[in-house]
């Protein structure tokens, strides 16, 4: 398999879930602007939405979307527990945070990297999501019971945003802590090093 990705986009989120699964991917880092791929290739020709992440599988396929590539991954080494089975009460209670996560952190937070985005009824709109995300966090260490999760390896791609678009995250203590919890992870380390992401300490 081949994960298309671009350092820090919303593709980190599959390629932490590919580390922690233990599966064997090959990745192929994009530039966004230009619609390449590093192999000088078109992007459109991979995923013609032009956005990452695509997931090439084994048979040549494209799958593309986050949500829906973390749970192919997931369903591809169940015993990682990276996902509830299939049919279950506790799977869509995923889906249902994969949605959230989607529809009103990412479509929302993504907007502040547009410098021509007027900034404060983004910055207000996000601030309501964040809290109520900071309120059930303070209750538990992941988003679901049962452990981490394909949705915490999305919602720490989307925190890790903060820095790149000056969102304070200082009033969400349960945030900030769950964060840092993810990124302690070593799977999750070895992503953000991959990636270009992790500032190494000097010896």
């Amino acid at each position: 398999m081949k994960l298309y990705y671009a350092p820090g986009a919303c593709s980190l989120s599959p390629h932490i879930v590919a580390r922690e699964a233990g599966l064997a991917i090959e990745l192929e880092r994009v530039d966004l602007g230009a619609k390449k791929t590093a192999s000088a290739k078109d992007y459109r020709q991979v995923n013609p939405k032009g956005y990452v992440p695509a997931l090439r599988l084994d048979d040549g396929s494209v799958l593309t979307e986050g949500p829906a590539i973390v749970q192919y991954l997931a369903d591809r080494k169940p015993a990682a527990g990276l996902a509830p089975h299939a049919g279950t009460i506790e799977r869509y209670r995923l889906q249902e945070w994969l949605g959230f996560l989607n529809s009103e952190i990412h479509k929302t937070w993504g907007a502040l990297f547009n410098p021509k985005t007027d900034r404060a009824p983004v910055v207000e709109r996000l601030a309501t999501r964040l809290q109520f995300l900071n309120a059930e966090l303070d209750k538990r260490p992941y988003l679901l019971p049962g452990g981490f999760s394909v949705a915490d390896a999305y919602l720490f791609t989307l925190l890790n945003w903060a820095g790149f678009t000056r969102v304070d995250l200082s009033p969400y203590p349960a945030l900030v802590k769950y964060a840092e919890r993810i990124k302690a992870r070593p799977k999750v380390q070895e992503a953000l090093r991959a990636e270009g992401l992790l500032q190494e300490k000097a010896a």
